[in-house]
């Protein structure tokens, strides 16, 4: 498994939001969430923050849209901001739903997937990921 992706802040682009600008930064996720494009196997991506010790990403997930095994090279949370979407790591698969939360530490191999009930390509659910970078 050590030919698997590891991804940084830096594998998702340059952030369009930076801490930098000022001292608080305030988004509106839903509103500058990536599109998606349903042809496509893989969700939308777009990093939103580069900020003191987090990176803020988005994904817009279609139905059948996934990221297939991979790990962060940092300590990360994952969290659905809208829809639904199955989160896995070892042999446990937990349903990720607006509110919900999961934790893991740098390098734990997970995979995300989007279930039957993650929407559309007008309303695609929405994963964030924090990079938690200090």
């Amino acid at each position: 498994m050590s030919d698997l992706p590891t991804n940084s802040p830096d594998t998702f682009g340059a952030a369009s939001h930076s801490s930098e600008d000022s001292v608080m930064s305030a988004l509106n996720l839903l509103d500058i969430a990536p599109d998606t494009d349903p042809h496509r196997p893989r969700p939308g991506v777009q990093r939103v923050l580069s900020a003191d010790g987090a990176n803020l990403i988005l994904f817009s997930f279609a139905p059948g849209q996934s990221l297939p095994d991979h790990k962060a090279a940092h300590p990360i949370t994952v969290q659905a901001l809208r829809g639904e979407l199955d989160f896995s790591y070892g042999n446990e698969t937990i349903t990720l739903t607006p509110g919900s939360i999961v934790h893991l530490p740098a390098y734990e191999v997970h995979k995300v997937e989007a279930t039957s009930e993650s929407g559309n390509p007008s309303t695609p659910a929405i994963l964030l990921l924090t990079m938690l970078t200090k």
